[in-house]
């Protein structure tokens, strides 16, 4: 379809029209849709269709082929920018914007936002070639539209595009243009710089315009739909990613290489929480101009005339504007002076005066969310805690609410926590309930408060008030966790939420239960001995009686996660710390072994030594039950086992009598041996007697082990221990371990090479080394000798030995340190031509990984020599090499 010479040529104009119109129509009636598809991509794709298109939006009666019209007027324009003279450029432009204004109560809402979409894509491609009038030009349109002077479906419109144009010069939202990322960039600078608050004020402007009509009336009102999009506005542009604050256009330089991505400390939350930071420039319009008392007045006045109106609050007048003063709950940076305090907390307790009717009192908005009501308000509420939670220290959110109750905030956020775990616990559904999302949304505020971003120190503490309200939380929570567990014991269905958690990507909730409940140590630490013991004390009873223990298994399941999270981080990379809130807490505790840290401790290593008894074993530890244990385990020891002497030595003397009776009993002369011992054993029980149970044998070779040889004052010790040299002798013998995936053998050997770091010289520990990998070297030996190697090394046993002790030589040599090196040099070359005489037996074996571990210099090129002339004749063989003196890794997948 080409547009002819004769622009005036309306029957042609109508023939294109008809045929887009049928185009759609066949679509839509699934007739031939792929010509119905060709057609209209022939209409963006003609040169310059402009002519054709404006005829279909200002003729057709068909609201698809207009909006097809539109579609193709921006691939055009887009595609043909650079030919487009700058009058065709604002003509396209002021058609589309004349065209939304004329039909501005047309019923087609979607064409007509397709077309305001087109006008501020087309305007932002040609922003940085306009000069300033021309802007304003196209601006002053909106503007009047935008006063209400030609109406409010005009108005509407008008605000409408204002969305679209904000939308298209956001980075996060814009459309793909096919231009380089400084032009955006660009585009976005100036329009955040100088026009981005001016919208906000004229949007600002039209909802109070409107504001009297809609209270005045009895129903609903046109200028509803205005302060509707007015306050849709406002928060989009509250939601902008502010970069040029500081209004100062000399300093401002565009780092186009950037990634230019927001890093705010709540998007790795499970709610959104935006941050906003607009700058100083903004303190007029949001702070000094009454905006903020507006808005909760409006908010407020609505919300009392359709009190009786449940519907009401799922309106899109009260969601858009209390997700604008959710919005506002997120303001920080500097537009609040330095210094300037109180203006600060003047705007946070107005906030929190307008949003405490959503949350306060929390059993009686519970009933009626219950009961049928709305649960939106409830939650936009707990986002607004979340939001203010971001921006405060816990001493000034507890203090917001003090001046007009008797509480603090922290008081009101502990009982609107309880009540939301209360009504968990009371429907106890695997569905996503209204009160899930709110613990989400509180968990998230209790993150926000206890551990915010960027913070060097330690947890964040409380106020008194906020600390026995916390406790008693926490309580709650033990009591609703344990339940759950409980509920779900006999639960087969694996979409069960409860049941899945993983124990590797711990469910987020878990730590935030450790925040509050460190929050609140000293009430928890002993609520948790309390409870782990009675369970224990329930389970003996159980056994003894034989009956069926998995209810109590379930809930000391669910008891080690909690009070794994409690007492210790995860400390990925390095060795953590004792939480801060367990270090400044229990002083009075100057005896190790009445440490209430160490009595929890002591109490769950007695428990996990139970699973060492076979007979226990069988009837107790289901391999469920043992990830938790070997994954408590990894963790506490990580934290506690035989911490470095002098750890907290500039502590008062109370503190760091304290610490030392905590740190101490755990040390290498004190209890930690016997309990390093404990772990060992347990260890080498799930790796021996749990075949198959991959997740377990990963949170043992991977978390647990590596933990354990990674920390110098524990491998001295763990060398000497003979569950230690019988792990060591197990790995050489034991059948069952050959049974271990490829990555786990690699694990252990690497973690039994590592210890040797523990032993008093350099030859003992070659030694150690020789002895713990001469049964491979031997058996490889054997093998490769044999005069019948063709037909024993195909035999199915024998390649999952061979696949097994070569996995065993990488994790061997992965380990290898310099006094050590001697030894894996030595098993290197002894195996070298045995494994060169396998590679040729499974060349065209591509389930065998071979790895093999030769010495430096002339050996290495043979070996390379060798590889290559085998990879050249065998295409099936995969081989990577990696020459890494003074020992090449070959590796063949």
């Amino acid at each position: 379809m080409m547009q002819g010479e004769d622009a005036n040529d309306l029957g042609r104009l109508q023939s294109i029209m008809h045929t887009i119109e049928y185009a759609c129509s066949s679509i839509q009636m699934h007739v031939n849709p792929a010509a119905a598809e060709a057609t209209l991509l022939s209409l963006s794709q003609s040169p310059q269709p402009y002519q054709a298109c404006k005829f279909i939006l200002e003729s057709s009666q068909v609201a698809n082929a207009k909006f097809q019209a539109a579609a193709a007027i921006r691939d055009a324009a887009l595609r043909e920018w650079g030919i487009l003279t700058s009058v065709d450029k604002g003509s396209l432009i002021s058609f589309c914007l004349c065209f939304v204004m004329q039909h501005a109560s047309s019923s087609e809402g979607y064409v007509q936002a397709k077309i305001s979409s087109v006008a501020a894509q087309l305007l932002k491609r040609g922003w940085l070639e306009f000069v300033a009038s021309e802007k304003e030009a196209f601006l002053f349109q909106i503007k009047q539209a935008i006063t209400g002077c030609h109406g409010v479906d005009v108005q509407f419109t008008g605000i409408n595009f204002l969305e679209s144009l904000v939308s298209e010069f956001s980075p996060s939202t814009s459309t793909a243009m096919g231009l380089p990322r400084e032009f955006h960039e660009q585009c976005r600078m100036s329009l955040e710089v100088d026009y981005l608050k001016t919208f906000y004020s004229w949007a600002q402007e039209a909802a109070a315009g409107v504001t009297n009509i809609i209270m005045e009336s009895d129903s609903e009102v046109p200028e509803v739909k205005v302060c509707t999009v007015s306050l849709r506005l406002m928060l989009q542009i509250l939601n902008w990613d502010f970069q040029y604050g500081s209004g100062d256009r000399a300093k401002i330089n565009v780092d186009v290489f950037s990634v230019k991505t927001r890093h705010d400390p709540v998007f790795t939350w499970r709610s959104e929480c935006v941050i906003v930071q607009p700058g100083p420039s903004w303190q007029q319009i949001l702070l000094s101009s009454g905006h903020v008392s507006w808005l909760l007045n409006l908010y407020g006045a609505l919300r009392q005339k359709f009190s009786l109106k449940g519907y009401w609050l799922d309106c899109p007048i009260a969601v858009s504007a209390r997700k604008l003063i959710v919005q506002f709950c997120s303001l920080t940076g500097n537009i609040f002076p330095a210094g300037n305090v109180q203006l600060r907390e003047h705007h946070l307790v107005q906030l929190v005066s307008g949003i405490i009717q959503w949350i306060h009192p929390p059993d009686v908005i519970s009933r009626t969310i219950e009961s049928g009501k709305s649960e939106s308000e409830l939650l936009d509420g707990c986002r607004a805690l979340l939001a203010v939670a971001t921006v405060t220290s816990p001493f000034m959110f507890d203090q917001l609410l003090k001046s007009m109750c008797p509480f603090g905030t922290i008081t009101l956020l502990c009982g609107l926590m309880s009540e939301v775990v209360k009504v968990l616990m009371a429907t106890n559904t695997d569905e996503e309930t209204w009160s899930w999302v709110a613990r989400d949304i509180l968990l998230d505020t209790w993150t926000a408060l206890l551990a915010p971003s960027g913070s060097s120190g330690g947890n964040q503490s409380l106020p008194l008030e906020g600390i026995t309200a916390a406790g008693s939380l926490f309580a709650l929570i033990v009591e609703s966790e344990l339940k759950n567990a409980s509920a779900t014991a006999f639960n087969d269905d694996d979409s069960n939420d409860y049941l899945q958690a993983s124990i590797f990507g711990m469910d987020e909730r878990l730590n935030s239960y450790g925040l509050i409940a460190r929050a609140s140590i000293e009430y928890s630490v002993p609520l948790l001995t309390k409870v782990f013991l009675e369970r224990l004390a329930q389970l003996h009873q159980v056994r003894s009686s034989r009956c069926d223990p998995t209810t109590i298994l379930e809930e000391l399941h669910s008891l080690l996660l909690i009070i794994g999270h409690v007492l210790a981080d995860e400390g990925e990379g390095e060795l953590p710390q004792v939480p801060e809130a367990i270090q400044t807490h229990f002083l009075d505790s100057i005896e190790g072994d009445r440490h209430p840290v160490v009595l929890l401790s002591s109490s769950i290593l007695h428990f996990a030594e139970m699973s060492i008894d076979p007979e226990i074993r069988a009837s107790t530890f289901s391999p469920r039950l043992m990830e938790a244990v070997i994954w408590f385990l990894a963790r506490w020891s990580r934290t506690y086992l035989m911490c470095p002497e002098g750890y907290g030595r500039s502590d008062p003397d109370q503190l760091q009598h304290s610490k030392k009776a905590l740190l101490d009993f755990f040390g290498g002369h004190n209890q930690g041996k016997h309990a390093l011992d404990v772990i060992v054993r347990i260890s080498m029980t799930t790796l021996i007697s749990y075949p198959g149970e991959k997740d377990l044998q990963e949170l043992t070779c991977r978390h647990l082990f590596s933990g354990l040889v990674g920390h110098g004052e524990i491998s001295v010790h763990l060398v000497s221990l003979d569950s230690w040299r019988d792990l060591a002798k197990s790995f050489v013998t034991e059948r069952s371990l050959f049974s271990l995936s490829a990555s786990h053998q690699r694990s252990l050997a690497q973690t039994l090479v590592l210890s040797a770091s523990g032993l008093r010289n350099s030859e003992t520990s070659n030694q150690y080394v020789r002895d713990l990998m001469n049964h491979m070297t031997a058996y490889l030996q054997d093998l490769s000798g044999k005069h019948d190697l063709k037909k024993v090394s195909l035999q199915p046993e024998t390649i999952m030995v061979v696949s097994c002790l070569l996995e065993r030589l990488r994790g061997a040599a992965s380990a290898s340190e310099p006094r050590t090196q001697k030894a894996i040099n030595e098993m290197g070359v002894s195996v070298m031509n045995s494994i060169l005489t396998l590679l040729d037996i499974y060349k065209n074996e591509l389930s065998i990984c071979c790895s093999s571990l030769l010495s430096s210099g002339w050996r290495a090129k043979l070996v390379t020599w060798r590889l290559k002339k085998l990879l050249l004749s065998s295409p099936s063989v995969c081989v990577c090499l990696s020459y890494t003196p003074p020992i090449t890794l070959a590796r063949f997948l």
